[in-house]
């Protein structure tokens, strides 16, 4: 192999390995805007953990973030606006990157 195919091969590793860790960092983000707006409809525990898992799954429907915003704004009806939830979203995806850093 010559150093070209290695840094080659490195470059792939790389894009692979952030790939990897963005979906983790969104999927994350959501389950913890998930379990926000789970307090502000009065749900704890196994509920909150079901309803932020719902959350997580909404993101599934389409590219981007759009259907995690609709299905929480929906939920949310009167008590958070879309543009509030993007806004923890936006806050939330910090705190998620930094937990999943801290479990590696």
């Amino acid at each position: 192999m010559t150093t070209f195919d290695d840094r080659e091969n490195a470059f792939e590793s790389k894009f692979a390995h952030d790939s990897e860790m963005q979906f983790r960092a969104e999927a994350r983000r959501n389950k913890l805007v998930g379990l926000w707006a789970a307090g502000l409809l009065g749900k704890d525990g196994d509920a909150a953990a079901e309803y932020a898992m719902s959350v997580v799954a909404a993101d599934f429907e389409e590219a981007g973030s759009d259907d995690v915003v609709r299905k929480v704004a929906a939920d949310l009806a009167g008590k958070a606006s879309e543009a509030e939830v993007r806004a923890k979203m936006d806050e939330m995806l910090p705190v998620a990157k930094t937990q999943l850093m801290n479990e590696f």
